[in-house]
């Protein structure tokens, strides 16, 4: 089961609030709409915290909890000059060229997303961006993700926790997915060798995402 998060995509795009709590809030609706009751939970990217949040809220739901590419802590909670400033170079970015016709803006996100995509690949998630949700939206959804902080949440997460994370990560560093695993009570961590953010069908990581993730959900 997957689905858009609120204002993006094909869930309402004129939405009041974003943050942790309503971003739990959606996933709680998802669950109970599709009538899951037990069930593995994927958390990628800034869907980590979310995930985390979910599984200390319901664990007698969660069998499983699998978490690649995400962090405990947004890049204004980590406490160096250079995260906030560049968070802050690309909410300006995202509000001045979001929704352009050309791609130039949204390029340089792309480029730090999937640096190793092909050039095909590239205009294709360029487009994705565009169409998936507005300027605004985009930025406001960017600056709640900068002030996340699930640090205290992570370390009372009691399910069997999966993290893979790759080594030269553009978007989430190596050392904040490093991070997280240490929070989290017996986690097993697995390094991924790539900088993709977004794994890709034909790089060496993708195989080895796979095989570690039927091996976690197997053992269940």
């Amino acid at each position: 089961v997957r689905y858009d998060e609120r204002g993006c995509g094909m869930s309402d795009r004129d939405v009041e609030g974003v943050s942790l709590d309503a971003w739990v809030s959606d996933l709680e609706a998802v669950v109970d709409a599709a009538n899951l009751d037990r069930f593995a939970l994927l958390g990628a990217s800034q869907g980590g915290p979310v995930a985390i949040a979910y599984a200390v809220r319901h664990p007698e739901r969660v069998i499983r909890l699998v978490l690649y590419g995400a962090y405990a802590r947004g890049r204004f909670k980590r406490g160096l000059p250079p995260d906030r400033e560049e968070a802050e170079a690309w909410i300006s970015m995202v509000r001045a060229g979001w929704g352009r016709g050309g791609p130039a803006f949204r390029r340089a996100f792309t480029t730090m997303y999937v640096p190793g995509a092909t050039l095909e690949q590239m205009s294709w998630f360029d487009e994705l961006q565009r169409i998936s949700t507005s300027p605004e939206t985009a930025a406001r959804i960017r600056l709640s993700q900068n002030e996340l902080d699930v640090a205290d949440i992570a370390r009372r997460v009691t399910v069997p926790t999966l993290v893979l994370h790759a080594r030269d990560d553009l978007i989430a560093p190596f050392a904040e997915g490093r991070l997280l695993a240490s929070l989290i009570p017996s986690a097993q961590f697995v390094p991924l060798e790539g900088r993709n953010h977004i794994l890709l069908a034909d790089e060496p990581a993708w195989p080895v995402f796979l095989r570690e993730l039927h091996a976690f959900l197997a053992a269940s």
